[in-house]
């Protein structure tokens, strides 16, 4: 599978998805060099959102990839309340759409939490480099340790700059 995480953010930013970047790809964002396999958002679960979605993943045959046989993605007005995160291959790539990150909260707390950055001239909401410092704590995982130490680097590298 070819993945350009870059074009999926493209597309979900044109659909006007109500979302944030989280994760590893927020991490490069800031200059950290784990590599990562899939891009993670925090969004809007509602219905509305989750339609607009489900809109710009169009033609990138999204699937659930935590499903016995990887089921296609049809979401409806009706079934959108029934879930809290989507975990989605498509053909550019696996997107995680989560509704609550650990360490930060939900969606609205991470929307208050983040800072838009501009790119290939979109502008995209990414998780500020305090709240993925918090996130990374609060995972806890081996690949989340050694993003904490870049980041926690970057962070002071930062204040060092500016004082």
């Amino acid at each position: 599978m070819k993945t350009d995480f870059p074009d999926l953010l493209k597309k979900l930013a044109a659909a006007d998805v109500d979302f944030v970047v989280v994760g590893g790809f927020a991490g490069v964002v800031y200059g950290c060099t784990c590599v990562t396999q899939d891009l993670d958002i925090c969004c809007d679960f509602s219905a509305d959102n989750l339609l607009r979605l489900q809109k710009a993943l169009l033609g990138l045959n999204p699937v659930h990839r935590m499903t016995p046989n990887r089921k296609k993605l049809e979401l409806t007005k009706d079934n959108c309340d029934s879930f809290k995160n989507l975990y989605l291959d498509t053909d550019i790539g696996q997107l995680d759409c989560l509704g609550f990150i650990n360490g930060v909260g939900n969606f609205q707390i991470v929307k208050q939490k983040s800072m838009l950055i501009k790119t290939d001239d979109v502008q995209l909401p990414v998780l500020n480099l305090d709240a993925l410092i918090e996130t990374k704590k609060a995972m806890n995982r081996p690949r989340d340790k050694e993003a904490l130490l870049q980041l926690e680097t970057i962070k002071k590298l930062k204040s060092q700059k500016h004082s």
